[in-house]
């Protein structure tokens, strides 16, 4: 068995040391997209079930995806930057807002989750898979912010 397997050609896009930041950025998009794409099924499925303003967590987490991985390791440790009104402090500031959002967002997913779709398990006209996926939206959307955040290395370019 072992021979045959040394036939096998090599999968050239997954050896991990050169092309981890690929890998990362992929699994981070795939993440975001299901979280979104989720959503907005979930919308376009169950309208009755699924306001428009359930809405704002997602972008409230996206907008957390964005102030996370605006910033730069290094600029978190005040090794490429020291200017501006606050330096290094400033950009720990943004970075902890955007975990904070971030967080803020799963939580109220989470809460309207339980709120108006578990606790309304005998209405008929709510639906239990606009719930789940309004969580999912913003569980994916923060996990694919903390593997783009922390997946990738920044050593290569420096």
């Amino acid at each position: 068995m072992a021979s045959y397997l040394e036939n096998l050609p090599a999968c050239v896009w997954f050896e991990g040391g050169e092309k981890r930041n690929a890998l990362a950025s992929m699994l981070s998009g795939i993440l975001f997209f299901s979280g979104w794409w989720l959503s907005i099924d979930a919308n376009a499925t169950h309208p009755e079930s699924f306001p428009g303003t359930y809405h704002i967590c997602g972008i409230i987490g996206t907008i957390s995806f964005i102030m996370i991985n605006s910033v730069s390791n290094a600029l978190m440790q005040g090794d490429s930057y020291s200017g501006g009104c606050m330096g290094p402090r400033g950009a720990r500031l943004w970075i902890f807002i955007g975990f904070v959002l971030g967080f803020a967002a799963v939580i109220a997913s989470c809460w309207i989750f339980f709120n108006n779709f578990v606790g309304q398990s005998s209405d008929k006209t709510v639906s239990l898979f606009a719930g789940i996926a309004l969580f999912l939206e913003n569980f994916l959307i923060f996990g694919a912010s903390l593997v783009y955040k922390f997946g990738r290395v920044e050593d290569q370019w420096g």
